[in-house]
């Protein structure tokens, strides 16, 4: 029988190459990515793993089930000890400040891939959150194994690479994706398609969140009208 990983894996698999393949990620291995593209990739990431983090925390304060409470607790925790970490030594390396956090707008996909993981809980409960948050780590690990054996040139970005290809992390992966199958075998056939296009729209948002990254992607400007002639014009 298909488990519930093995069949959103298959389904979303065109966005997970295109993550292998992306020109940010092999920018990575070769060296060649541009330190601004990092930078930037660095500055939304930031955002997305602080609310990353506190969907941890509200998943597990909502979860009935004892195991899916432990695991959300030991990601919280795993998280800071890493990621975060991993994050916070490379904005010190960089000298990225607070004022630049402060003065970089969040991008599109940054806001919107964290926004759809607030609706997965609010609208799917614990179950469809658990599918949703699943791509991240899922994917980041199989990349990491995938580009470990070659590592990159670039000090920085191998330290990137090596966060993501660790015995213990692929241990705990491969935990969070039984429970995650549990919860789908338990789950409604409603709650089953709602965790399939969960995992299936996160695993785009991976996807684009690259993509954010190699464009510098930023907010649309919209007319170029200045407020005060709109105000002389009667429109505000």
């Amino acid at each position: 029988m298909t488990t519930f990983t093995e069949r959103a894996r298959l389904l979303a698999d065109p966005y997970w190459q295109g993550s292998f393949e992306h020109p940010f990620v092999t920018g990575l291995q070769s060296g060649e990515l541009a330190a601004e593209n990092f930078r930037y990739y660095l500055l939304q990431d930031r955002y997305y793993l602080e609310h990353f983090s506190k969907l941890y925390d509200l998943i597990g304060q909502k979860a009935q089930d004892k195991e899916v409470k432990v695991l959300m607790a030991e990601n919280s925790r795993n998280l800071a000890a890493g990621e975060l970490f991993v994050r916070e030594t490379f904005f010190d390396e960089l000298q990225i400040t607070q004022g630049e956090i402060d003065r970089t707008p969040v991008a599109q996909t940054a806001y919107h891939y964290v926004s759809h993981l607030y609706r997965q809980l609010l609208e799917g409960g614990v179950a469809v959150a658990c599918a949703g948050m699943l791509p991240c780590p899922w994917l980041y690990q199989g990349i990491g194994e995938k580009m470990i054996d070659q590592g990159s040139p670039n000090p920085l970005y191998q330290r990137w690479i090596a966060t993501y290809a660790t015995a213990e992390g692929a241990r705990h992966l491969q935990r969070e994706r039984q429970i995650v199958d549990r919860l789908y075998e338990a789950a409604t056939e409603k709650q089953q398609a709602q965790m399939l296009q969960a995992f299936y729209i996160s695993s785009q948002l991976e996807y684009q969140f690259w993509e954010m990254a190699l464009t510098l992607e930023t907010w649309p400007t919209g007319a170029k009208t200045s407020s005060k002639e709109a105000i002389s014009n009667g429109t505000s």
